[in-house]
């Protein structure tokens, strides 16, 4: 088949670089507009761009698809549009300019958790099952009929980061399945089954950590916002990102801090919790740089009371 797909970051890229290494032809790669990054704010191409580039792929830079980029794709005779994480949404005639539409790989077992976020969201909750799926885009958001679907576990405490680049690599083979089914039938996907849950785009607030939860809640909600926005609590006002964190050991004999407060265990910093503990490995303190939680800890006497 004649491609043309459309994807921004490194999520992205796995898909497409499955797509050249298939035996389908890529006739086009479309992509987020280059943005700002660092503190220096220089403009860098996306990951999919760069990639694109390196492959000698013909590339449409556009933060919103308009005419411009429709009569782009309908000028390619794509076959099929495969969207992975681009960042914007697609609306006719767009959704038409490739022969049999457009499929999209979405990390979550539609109908739940359409949205923005699925994999954060799914984390947030607690939830270790995580799926993808792909599906025939429609105007709808992520409401179109499946082609395939699979699904992982991962261990507790599994930042989204660290997830969606797992799932990123795991979802390509759910792609080539869904473009294969269309190679039978042009026709083929079945309707969404069953209630949908909707996983809204993630702020900063999302990233405060309620310290009054269990344990496992907390690790939870802390995985689902790492690394973006970061999960963070508050010490004497200011904010600290807690930027790598697990489960503390049992330490019978020692006990563990009250919940709330932190203190170096053993050369670890550990934080008490309702129903247990959690290292703190990696903070961040406001304006300054990362380091290891004992060391920050040391600088406050050992302890330090966290909200």
């Amino acid at each position: 088949m004649r491609i043309v797909f459309a994807g921004t970051p490194e999520i992205a890229v796995p898909s497409l670089h499955a797509l050249q290494s298939s035996g389908h032809r890529v006739v086009g790669v479309i992509t987020r507009e280059d943005a700002p990054v660092g503190r220096k704010r220089v403009l860098t191409p996306s990951p999919v761009a760069a990639a694109a580039e390196e492959s000698g792929l013909p590339t449409f830079k556009a933060n919103r698809l308009g005419a411009e980029a429709t009569a782009w794709v309908e000028g390619l005779d794509a076959d099929l549009g495969v969207v992975v994480a681009y960042g914007g949404l697609l609306r006719d005639p767009m959704l038409r300019a490739p022969r049999l539409g457009w499929i999209n790989l979405h990390f979550s077992e539609l109908p739940h958790w359409r949205g923005a976020a699925p994999v954060q969201r799914a984390l947030m909750a607690g939830e270790q099952r995580l799926g993808v799926t792909v599906f025939r885009l429609v105007a709808e958001l992520d409401a179109g009929a499946v082609l395939t679907r699979d699904a992982l576990e991962v261990p507790p405490g599994t930042s989204a980061g660290a997830a969606l680049a797992l799932l990123a690599g795991f979802g390509t083979d759910a792609v080539e399945r869904a473009i294969g089914a269309l190679e039978r039938d042009p026709a083929a996907g079945e309707s969404q089954v069953g209630e949908a849950t909707y996983a809204s785009k993630l702020t900063r607030d999302d990233g405060r950590l309620d310290l009054g939860l269990p344990a496992a809640a907390v690790l939870a909600h802390w995985a689902g916002v790492t690394p973006e926005p970061g999960g963070f609590v508050r010490h004497d006002g200011e904010p600290l990102k807690l930027v790598e964190v697990a489960t503390a050991p049992d330490d019978p004999g020692a006990g563990r801090p009250d919940p709330g407060r932190a203190e170096l265990r053993a050369g670890r910093a550990v934080l008490g919790l309702a129903d247990g503990a959690l290292e703190l490995r990696r903070v961040q303190p406001a304006g300054k740089p990362v380091m290891e939680g004992a060391s920050w800890l040391r600088g406050r006497g050992g302890a330090a009371v966290l909200e």
